[in-house]
């Protein structure tokens, strides 16, 4: 199972994310577009990046312990097959 069927799940609400989740990613959009950094580009160039990729590798980790956990109960449920005759 991928990225994109656990992504569908969650935008038709068959999965529910966990508070910490939600928080990180709001924390991850809020601190990229925001003007103050803690290493900023301004003086530091490229390596003014470095925290920007810190704050989305927390939220991947987040990302895919949720995707973790979905795929985990997406196989204990029961698969129902379709009769086509």
């Amino acid at each position: 199972m991928g990225w994109w069927n656990f992504i569908r799940a969650v935008t038709r609400r068959e999965h529910s994310l966990a508070p910490t989740t939600w928080l990180g990613l709001a924390v991850a959009v809020v601190y990229t577009v925001s003007p103050l950094d803690f290493v900023p580009e301004l003086f530091l160039g490229p390596l003014g990046l470095a925290d920007d990729l810190g704050i989305w590798g927390i939220f991947l980790v987040l990302a895919t312990r949720e995707k973790n956990r979905w795929e985990v109960a997406h196989q204990s449920q029961p698969v129902h097959a379709e009769r086509l005759d």
